[in-house]
């Protein structure tokens, strides 16, 4: 398995190697703009677009949160149609240093794929963009079911034992200003730990031992996390990843995500706190 985040040289690398490595574009915005027109208007040569609502999100319903996980059959006819077989290395990217990306790369490598973020997305990028759209020849991806220890829901993460680490901005956490899910605020007792400032202004991340140590004043440690007691949240299950990425990468282990996060949380009449 490939570490979580990949350089362009060693994308490069990998590609004049001629390993299988399929690239995939998950742009993604909350404003509303759409991502697979960014896709379409320059991309890297040979990425398809992998869209977060429609190819990493099941059905939605009132409790369910803005991007429920799909089923495993969902997930798999997504990939196979998209060209991308379980036995490729998938580096995807985006142009949020990642965070939206994320989603596709934690689902893949939950199931035992090789997936990894591409660091500094498309700016990164050293070479000439394309255009238009890359359809690829159907891949075969086998079903199978999403690992239990790799997943929180609405009770684990209103559990007092739980650590829930929410990547949501800092404003966002705190309930300042207008929110696009029901309430605004956090979970109880959970820790503010925003995806973004995972990585540099140049969209890299960040040295592993300033993430450790900002993953550490939060209260993550790796025995935590081998227990189980770290779960990430966000607003819906996307961004989230990137903070169990970074975990990962920043040698903390593997901890669970809560697909449903602050869109479920929020819909119901659970208490919710205020304030930084």
């Amino acid at each position: 398995m490939s570490a979580p985040f990949l350089s362009v040289a060693e994308l490069h690398e990998r590609m004049d190697a001629g390993e299988p490595v399929v690239l995939a574009d998950s742009r993604w915005y909350l404003d509303g703009r759409s991502g697979r027109e960014a896709y379409l208007g320059g991309h890297l040569p040979g990425a398809v677009f992998v869209d977060i609502d429609t190819d990493l999100a099941g059905a939605r319903g009132p409790l369910t949160g803005r991007h429920p996980l799909p089923s495993a059959q969902e997930f798999a006819a997504a990939m196979s149609r998209l060209g991308i077989a379980d036995s490729d290395t998938v580096v995807a990217y985006d142009d949020a240093g990642g965070v939206m990306a994320a989603r596709l790369v934690w689902m893949l490598r939950a199931l035992g794929v090789d997936a990894a973020l591409l660091d500094g997305g498309i700016d990164a990028w050293d070479g000439e963009l394309s255009t238009g759209e890359v359809v690829r020849e159907p891949a075969a991806f086998a079903p199978r079911p999403w690992p239990e220890d790799l997943l929180a829901d609405l009770d684990d993460a209103a559990d007092p034992r739980t650590l829930v680490v929410d990547a949501r901005p800092a404003e966002r956490f705190a309930g300042e200003g207008p929110d696009p899910d029901p309430r605004s605020g956090h979970i109880p007792g959970a820790a503010s730990v925003p995806c973004r400032e995972n990585v540099d202004a140049g969209q890299r991340l960040l040295p592993l031992d300033t993430l450790r140590a900002r993953f550490a004043a939060a209260g993550v440690t790796p025995e935590r996390v081998a227990e189980g007691e770290i779960v990430s949240s966000c607003g819906s299950g996307v961004t989230a990843c990137h903070n169990l990425l970074t975990m990962e990468a920043a040698g903390l282990g593997r901890a669970r995500l809560y697909p449903g996060s602050w869109s479920q949380y929020a819909a119901t009449d659970r208490p919710i706190e205020t304030g930084r």
